[in-house]
């Protein structure tokens, strides 16, 4: 896995471009993002992580977590596109003041889940449950971000 670009990197090669914010749809991302949490949570209570379900797992905390940063992103004006465009997305966590080793954290996690939807990685309880404990961690601290949108 090749590091991951500074965002002033993606703004140079035009994979970010400026834009008007779009409220709406970063509204409705918020909204995706709450209830797509509230069914993880529920599953979680329901059945517990397993090596079976671990992959489910990890892939709805990612999307869950992408959607709240790609409408903080899309409301500060910024659009991604291409190659690159989720990796620009993640990299717009420093902008929000995410330190480095969480910024890379999603990075990872980004990487991973594209392994599990395009190349049949498997994973195991323990990866999902660091996964489940980070989604803990950074859920909080993205929606505080957006709260202003709601």
């Amino acid at each position: 896995m090749r590091p991951l670009k500074d965002f002033d990197e993606f703004l140079k090669s035009n994979i970010i471009r400026k834009r008007a914010p779009d409220i709406p749809r970063a509204r409705s991302l918020i909204r995706e993002a709450q209830k797509r949490r509230e069914f993880l949570t529920e599953i979680f209570d329901k059945i517990s992580i397993s090596d079976k379900n671990a992959n489910y797992f990890i892939e709805n905390s990612y999307d869950i977590l992408i959607e709240l940063i790609r409408a903080k992103f899309i409301s500060d004006g910024f659009y991604a596109s291409g190659e690159g465009a989720h990796e620009a997305e993640v990299a717009y966590m420093s902008c929000m003041g995410f330190p480095e080793n969480d910024v890379r954290f999603m990075n990872d996690l980004r990487y991973f889940r594209n392994g599990i939807k395009y190349y049949g990685k498997n994973f195991d309880k323990n990866y999902a449950e660091k996964i489940i404990e980070f989604l803990n961690k950074i859920y909080p601290q993205l929606t505080k971000k957006v709260e202003n949108l709601c």
